[in-house]
């Protein structure tokens, strides 16, 4: 059994039955929407996400999840394919998992209005059964996965991001939507309690763990799905390279930024970028902070009872970071 089927185990009947619910969930009675979210159903990817709500909903309520979880895991679903769908027009992106993107087989303006309607159907799912605590942990989640896309951006023009707006760029795009899963689990069963605010934590630090080691991979030799450089192609941050700009002197300095702003799509001068970052302690100090973010992830993990459930999410926080691809 590989590490994504043990994480999944102890919640395979649940992820089962929300496969069919969230097929449902994207019902329209436009022919065209009903093939294209039939397109993304069949192309899903490990389906993290729900894991995550299902663990944390089952760790939490003696291995019991009820309709609330079910909704929980749809609406995060939701977002988050409607996230990938818009991804894949503002970045020109054709294909997504070795698949077509929905903008590359039906073009842009298609695209866009499906992501709207899954992110619609994602907030009506919760209004619908008047789940309004959920509902909040997802508009919080859509509000910072906006608001860090455009901070990234900003950013990049200026090529002048400090680690600490670093992390506030990868919080808000990749690890509110992990945290956004484990509160939206904790409160399906325990609304209210301590517990919401404990698993939206350990949720944002796993994903924070997540995104260093999808900056790692940029430097890496594994294939992944994506060359190695394409962040210095596309000019983005991570961190790796703020570490060395920080700690370099000027000289050094001035050649990574020039490198960057002006030779991003240099093949050579990109190889040369990224031989630099490691033989400076780059990768080094991006591993170490990734290894801090798990730990404190498991810290909290270990203020529960063990169970199939603690020892999933246990599992799941070590693959983050192990993960080859």
């Amino acid at each position: 059994m590989n590490v994504v089927e043990q994480i999944k185990e102890p919640v395979n009947k649940e992820m089962e039955l929300f496969e069919k619910k969230f097929y449902d969930s994207m019902s329209s009675k436009v022919a065209l929407l009903n093939r294209i979210t039939y397109y993304i159903v069949n192309r899903k990817g490990k389906q993290m996400r729900p894991m995550f709500v299902f663990l944390t909903a089952k760790l939490l309520n003696d291995g019991q999840v009820n309709e609330r979880t079910y909704r929980g895991a749809s609406v995060i679903e939701l977002i988050h394919t409607a996230s990938l769908v818009h991804d894949d027009v503002v970045d020109d992106s054709n294909k997504r998992r070795g698949f077509f993107s929905i903008n590359a087989l039906w073009k842009n303006k298609i695209a866009v209005l499906v992501g709207d309607y899954l992110l619609s159907k994602g907030m009506l799912l919760s209004v619908d059964h008047d789940d309004f605590d959920l509902l909040k942990i997802i508009s919080v989640a859509i509000r910072e996965i906006s608001e860090g896309e455009l901070l990234q951006i900003e950013k990049a023009r200026r090529l002048d991001i400090t680690e600490e707006v670093y992390y506030e760029i990868i919080r808000q795009k990749t690890a509110t939507l992990i945290a956004a899963c484990c509160s939206l689990g904790a409160c399906s069963v325990q609304p209210g309690t301590s517990h919401v605010e404990t698993f939206r934590k350990f949720g944002e630090l796993c994903g924070m763990a997540f995104q260093i080691k999808d900056d790692l991979f940029d430097y890496g030799e594994e294939k992944i799905g994506k060359p190695t450089g394409i962040d210095i192609k596309e000019q983005k941050m991570t961190l790796p390279l703020i570490y060395v700009l920080n700690t370099c002197n000027d000289k050094d300095r001035k050649w990574l930024i020039n490198s960057v702003k002006k030779y991003n799509k240099d093949k050579k001068r990109v190889k040369e970028v990224i031989a630099f970052v490691k033989a400076n302690g780059g990768l080094a100090y991006a591993e170490e902070k990734m290894n801090a973010f798990k730990e404190e992830a498991l810290e909290l993990l270990s203020g529960y009872p063990e169970s199939p459930y603690r020892s999933a999410l246990e599992l799941m926080v070590n693959y983050v970071v192990d993960r080859k691809k």
